[in-house]
């Protein structure tokens, strides 16, 4: 993948690699977890409890039945796409009641990844506002599950209620080389809105 022409700010690391932060976010049970684990190159820093009998009423295990453990604070993974990006991933908490945590972990964003469960498309309805809200680029991962029922693109995009400008890419979270596939479509949406930008009017 060619990312010259990349110039949007970023910290230079070590050797002239920059370095950009990205959110992974989405709903409670979208795959968030799994896939900063699939791609990061570090063992990832995750703070995930065993959901308990305290958090019924509040984890709404409808379409995830089987999960049993949920982000209380965030997940921490690096990957290096080349010799001069690495990018440092952040996922965010699903639950509502660590959304007061997400302002603090986007300062700084350049981008974000909303990870989506075509079966409970409501689920990131939250993560899409507060994208626009603080104003973060963002593009829309559809993490496929086993059961999941394949929808044509515009009607998700029309469900989501999305601009016709943010991509829409299928992925599975738990591959790597998929999850990557999804990192290089945000790189490449940043790079196109920091053209049309720089673009006299």
């Amino acid at each position: 993948m060619d990312l010259k022409g990349f110039d949007r700010p970023g910290r230079p690391a070590a050797g002239g690699t920059r370095s950009v932060k990205v959110m992974i976010a989405g709903g409670f049970g979208t795959g968030k977890t799994t896939l900063v684990r699939s791609v990061s190159d570090i063992k990832p820093l995750t703070t995930e409890e065993t959901l308990t009998q305290a958090s019924v009423g509040d984890d709404h295990l409808i379409g995830v039945a089987d999960k049993t453990e949920t982000t209380v604070s965030l997940d921490f993974g690096k990957i290096s796409l080349n010799d001069s990006l690495m990018l440092y991933l952040f996922g965010t908490p699903g639950q509502e009641r660590f959304w007061f945590l997400w302002n603090g972990l986007f300062k700084g964003a350049l981008g974000a990844i909303v990870l989506v469960d075509t079966r409970r498309l409501a689920s990131s309805f939250r993560a899409i506002e507060e994208m626009e809200r603080q104003d973060v680029p963002f593009v829309i991962a559809l993490n496929i599950f086993p059961d999941s029922k394949q929808h044509p693109i515009e009607e998700i995009r029309d469900a989501l209620d999305i601009s016709p400008d943010i991509p829409v890419v299928a992925c599975d979270a738990r591959d790597r080389a998929s999850s990557r596939d999804v990192l290089i479509a945000l790189i490449r949406h940043l790079k196109e809105r920091s053209a049309i930008a720089l673009e006299p009017r």
